[in-house]
């Protein structure tokens, strides 16, 4: 019964009677021996919390002094502005004083009466996102590449079909994170191919009907040229082509990269036309040149020049135009962004005092390699020099610096040889294996791409905005009540971390995972006083992704894994290990599951020599008095007996038969500390 009741008016009443006569006033000059009765008002009233009686709460001097005694005066403050009550503030501590008070509409209730009050507390947040943005990263290096693919020299850096990251990354981690401990993370960096290589040995540069030209070694400014040559390192903004008197840079504009190459690749055989220019002291073919392929051929490339803060400092104080300079580079990488907010990245070199290298065309599959403070080798063509210290590098690899099996030059592993693009994925270890962590995926580079992101990462309010659209797209036939963590880079002040955020689909719409939720509880008025009733009512939703029914029913499976089967050899919970068929309860669909022919396929010799209905009955009767009683012992250890109160434990679920899911409710009463005893179940009125 709902009541609505002036509480100014109840005010002006109260204040009236107070001020007209003193206690009993009337009953002592009138009516000697009379005691006039105190009001009575005993009703049972539902009401919801609005936000100013959040704040009455916080503000309340008995509530505030509780708090003060526990040291959290700061959390009772925060129920008034988060308008939620928490862990540590309780509702059932903190609401009693505030009923009792003025500010609570209904404060002329007396003994017998009670409050079933709905109001917001806080959710305890999942502790996987901030595992994964504290875990290990690690980068999946070329000598990995080369344990995968069993070879120094056949292998490319990145996995394919036929070497899979799923079937890879778990012994690598073993490897590279040996400190590991159960239940640690780790975010992994990784290329992968959608083709598998073709390895073959080596040879010579030229195929038999082409015929390589001498022309790119005599080139000078302005000369129009034909050259067969060959492609032998790719850029975002062209290509190196290579003759028997040199190599030269092609330059193809800004979109070369985005628009696949002109659909070139290493060890093509082109027939250029084109016109020499050149820029920062390096000849190139000026944009707009014109090519057609006689063919391809295995590249070897040619003695490498060791570009060391020597070589830089007379490379960078040339004056005339030189042609694209075969070498290696070791140095560390230097990210830093300019005041317009451009990144730049350099390559600084032992010893150089002004000459830096600078990736020229940055592949998007490079752009990992080359993060800030990275020690790395890169191989490739110097172009030009930009600036006058900026010596720029057309790069056929990239590889860590300490690596001992960097690629040589007559490897017959180019890794540019076969497209690749940046993955990113979240592993975590049971103490034995790494496996890729459930519910929880990363955005690739190509996800990145398609979010309009120009690099591998998010920044400011973009992951409000794009991640529940990444979601949508990447799990098209989601059902309502699936979650998700999502793990991506975020880029702030120019730093780059992991951050993770858990996802919920509602039917419709990704949506943040909910930090507040909506509990009902009853408070009884008895001796003056209001107090908590202990009495509960647990409503458990049939249907897969309900928070609360997988919670009970999974403990249900639980206990009969660890109480029956373990203890007698018996197999009544599923290889999923989220259902079991000894009482029928179903962590995956929320229910209790009453198909016999389910339970006799899932154990047979439980069920042997009983009929269907049989069955059923005896797995009602082990769910009732048996499994959710324990389930409630391991949920509600606290749960005790109270004084002259029975205290109600209510259950509403759900059971299937097979064709229909019906709604039952069973009731148990606390008779010891975490101990609960069945009253009845309604399911037996069907009897």
């Amino acid at each position: 019964m709902k009541h609505h009741i002036s509480r100014a008016l109840l005010l002006a009443f109260a204040a009236g009677a107070l001020a007209g006569c003193s206690e009993n006033s009337w009953n002592n000059d009138e009516l000697k021996g009379f005691e006039v009765p105190e009001p009575t008002q005993v009703e049972t009233i539902e009401y919801t919390m609005t936000e100013a009686d959040y704040a009455a709460v916080a503000s309340n001097s008995t509530n505030r002094s509780l708090a003060g005694e526990a040291g959290v005066a700061d959390n009772l403050k925060a129920v008034g502005t988060k308008l939620c009550f928490s862990d540590i503030i309780p509702a059932r501590d903190y609401v009693p004083a505030w009923l009792g008070s003025s500010s609570f509409a209904y404060f002329t209730l007396t003994d017998g009466s009670a409050v079933k009050l709905t109001y917001n507390t806080a959710v305890s947040p999942s502790d996987i996102p901030a595992k994964i943005e504290s875990a290990a990263e690690y980068t999946v290096s070329d000598e990995d590449y080369q344990k995968v693919w069993d070879s120094e020299d056949d292998y490319i850096a990145s996995f394919a079909p036929s070497h899979t990251a799923s079937a890879s990354i778990p012994g690598i981690l073993l490897t590279a994170l040996p400190d590991a401990a159960e239940g640690d993370y780790a975010v992994v960096r990784y290329r992968t191919s959608s083709a598998d290589p073709v390895f073959s040995a080596p040879s010579e540069p030229e195929e038999p009907g082409f015929t390589l030209s001498s022309v790119i070694g005599n080139a000078a400014v302005d000369d129009d040229v034909t050259i067969n040559g060959v492609v032998t390192a790719l850029c975002s903004q062209g290509y190196i082509l290579t003759d028997a008197s040199g190599a030269i840079f092609v330059y193809c504009g800004s979109k070369f990269e985005e628009n696949g190459f002109s659909n070139l690749a290493i060890g093509d055989q082109i027939v250029l036309n084109g016109t020499v220019a050149a820029y920062n002291t390096g000849l190139q073919i000026a944009n707009g040149s014109t090519f057609e392929k006689a063919g391809s051929q295995e590249v070897t490339y040619p003695s490498a020049t060791t570009f060391d803060a020597a070589s830089m400092a007379n490379i960078i104080a040339r004056t005339d135009n030189a042609l694209a300079i075969y070498g290696t580079m070791t140095g560390t990488v230097s990210v830093t962004t300019d005041s317009k907010g451009r990144t730049n990245t350099n390559i600084i070199v032992e010893g150089s005092a002004k000459a830096q290298g600078s990736p020229y065309g940055m592949l998007t599959a490079d752009k990992s390699k080359y993060s800030d403070g990275a020690k790395v080798k890169v191989t490739g063509y110097l172009i030009n020099v930009a600036g006058g210290k900026y010596c720029n590098m057309v790069a056929t690899s990239v590889t860590d610096a300490a690596s001992a099996a960097a690629a040589t030059a007559s490897s017959r592993a180019a890794t540019e040889t076969v497209p690749s693009q940046a993955e990113f994925a979240v592993y975590t270890f049971n103490g034995t294996r790494w496996t890729a962590a459930a519910d929880v995926v990363m955005p690739s580079h190509a996800d990145y791409q398609a979010m309009g992101q120009r690099y591998d990462n998010l920044s400011d309010e973009a992951p409000a905005t794009l991640l529940p659209k990444f979601l949508k797209a990447k799990y098209p036939y989601a059902s309502e009540g699936d979650t998700r963590f999502v793990a991506y880079f975020y880029f702030a002040s120019s730093t780059t971390t992991v951050r993770c955020d858990e996802y919920t689909f509602n039917g419709t719409d990704w949506t943040p995972a909910a930090t507040v939720t909506t509990q009902t509880a009853q408070f009884v008025r008895t001796g003056g006083k209001w107090i908590y009733d202990p009495n509960v009512t647990i409503t458990l939703p049939a249907g897969k992704g309900q928070e609360l029914s997988t919670l009970y029913f999974q403990t249900c499976v639980d206990w009969v894994k660890s109480q029956i089967d373990d203890k007698t050899g018996a197999t009544y919970v599923t290889s999923y290990g989220n259902n079991e068929y000894y009482s029928g309860t179903s962590a995956y669909q929320g229910n209790v599951d009453l198909r016999a022919a389910s339970a006799r396929a899932q154990y047979a010799a439980g069920y042997a020599d009983m009929t269907d209905e049989q069955i059923v009955a005896t797995m009602k009767q082990r769910f009732e008095s048996e499994v959710m009683p324990a389930a409630l012992s391991i949920l509600h250890p606290d749960a005790e007996p109270i004084a002259g109160v029975d205290v109600i434990y209510t259950i509403n679920f759900s059971a299937y038969n097979g064709s229909a899911t019906t709604p039952y409710t069973a009731t148990y009463k606390v008779t010891g500390r975490g101990q609960f005893e069945l009253i009845e179940c309604t399911w037996n009125s069907d009897k």
